[in-house]
């Protein structure tokens, strides 16, 4: 056996792109693992390559299976996680189909901001349930092997709902801005007619960006290790697992990112600058608070959302260090906790909302007393 050794190559820390000619011993961007192992360290042996046994077992009988991954140092079968995973998605459930049944009900909730954080509802409910089956298989039932196709199936779920997310978010930083800075225009700026335009748009992007994605690693060639970092596949994790060339997987990763929560979150932040400008010119400091009010819902749901992203890239790029439990944490609070907490976030800030369940609860307790 014999190692050829070839120049290291650097790391990127932005979420969804691997370094080129590289296999990543974690996954690049939410991973436990940042160690990068160069193309050029392979080993010659005798007999097919890790890759032809690969394709072999693709192309004949015996389906490609990967092995998922729970919490580190926590055991397979652990009903003291199991159980507040359950209460997590039954909650994230019941609130958001809550919200979705108000605003659909309630004519007074027939209004853009309200079609947008429907739409919102739809994105968490849809990258929820995306998680689930692994999650819950995992930890119930100690069911760790999932085969090639629902694998893709998922990343494509997990990575579309997560870029309808963003784009939403984006919409609704808008929908606030016109809100603030041009109240007179807002009924003839968002009419129906546009909201209708720009979700179809916003979900259009979400499926078009990420197919790209499944196709190109739907054709590559896998190494003997099938083995994930999580307890869902993710396409950074499914990358580092390809023994060919996965330049051009890493390069459109890298783009789709960009494309996606990149700009989003440009536009997000230029929506928010106009807003406190438009606001700090208000001589009113009741009229200042008013406003700033209208946006703390909208700004929770962008913070909860980009923070955990944010702080997985950091932690990719400087914290080696670091024990792969804090990797495997914020990776799944990256995807379990905006759905829970965005209903919560909007039920307790909106008035609308808050006076509509206040009114629902009222009406049941008089019932059950008849």
């Amino acid at each position: 056996m014999v190692m050829h050794e070839g120049s290291s190559i650097g790391v990127f820390w932005l979420l969804g792109a691997c370094p080129p000619n590289t296999v990543a011993a974690g996954v690049c961007g939410v991973s436990h693992s940042t160690t990068f192992i160069p193309r050029h360290y392979y080993f010659q042996t005798h007999g097919p390559s890790v890759c032809e046994m690969s394709s072999s077992n693709r192309t004949g009988s015996s389906p490609l299976i990967f092995i998922l991954t729970g919490i580190p140092s926590l055991p397979m079968s652990s009903y003291w996680m199991a159980l507040p995973l359950c209460c997590l998605y039954l909650l994230m459930l019941l609130g958001n189909c809550t919200l979705l049944w108000m605003i659909k009900t309630d004519h007074s909730l027939h209004t853009p901001m309200y079609y947008f954080l429907s739409m919102l509802s739809v994105a968490d409910v849809g990258l929820s349930l995306s998680t689930l089956p692994t999650m819950l298989a995992i930890f119930w039932f100690e069911s760790t092997s999932l085969r090639f196709e629902a694998c893709i199936a998922q990343m494509y779920f997990i990575h579309s709902f997560s870029a309808i997310e963003s784009g939403v978010l984006v919409a609704m930083s808008f929908d606030r801005f016109v809100a603030i800075c041009y109240p007179l225009r807002y009924a003839s700026v968002l009419t129906s007619s546009l909201i209708m335009k720009v979700g179809g748009a916003i979900f259009t992007r979400g499926i078009c960006v990420v197919l790209p994605v499944a196709v190109l690693i739907k054709n590559m060639p896998f190494c003997m290790s099938h083995v994930l970092s999580h307890s869902f596949c993710l396409h950074q994790d499914m990358l580092r697992l390809v023994c060919g060339d996965v330049r051009v997987n890493s390069l459109y990763g890298l783009t789709a990112v960009i494309l996606t929560k990149g700009l989003d979150s440009l536009a997000i932040l230029l929506s928010y600058v106009m807003i406190i400008r438009a606001v700090l010119s208000i001589v009113s400091q009741e009229a200042q608070a008013k406003a700033f009010s209208t946006c703390i819902s909208h700004l929770c749901a962008v913070l909860i959302f980009y923070i955990p992203l944010i702080g997985l890239s950091i932690i990719h790029r400087f914290g080696k260090h670091l024990p792969p439990l804090t990797h495997t944490l914020l990776a799944d609070a990256y995807l379990l906790v905006p759905p829970v907490l965005n209903p919560l976030v909007y039920s307790w800030k909106t008035k609308q909302i808050r006076r509509r369940i206040l009114i629902l609860l009222c009406r049941r307790g008089t019932q059950q007393r008849v």
